[in-house]
């Protein structure tokens, strides 16, 4: 059986021509996020591995426990509340 980067992209782009149109979107989203840098650069950083603050174990404390007596706020929502569009954020 035939291998090698030339092989591999034509398997690769006979799997795609099968795959229905969400499964394109999504395989699409993948693919531009594995060549975007900046979301490499995200997904190889180090774990932050610096304590909390008190402060900041105070907020969290805070924020888990306005969850339980609220319902969380979409994210479409602080979208249009901000004037942004996901559009606008997903190619930054």
């Amino acid at each position: 059986m035939a291998s090698g980067p030339t092989h591999d992209r034509q398997r690769i782009h006979e799997l795609v021509d099968r795959l229905a149109p969400s499964q394109v979107q999504a395989v699409r989203g993948l693919l531009q996020v594995m060549l975007d840098p900046v979301s490499s650069a995200i997904a190889n950083a180090p774990v932050d591995e610096e304590p909390l603050t008190a402060e900041d174990a105070q907020a969290l404390g805070e924020a888990r426990e306005w969850l339980k007596h609220n319902s969380p706020i979409p994210h479409e929502q602080v979208l249009a509340e901000l004037g942004i569009t996901q559009e606008e954020i997903a190619y930054r």
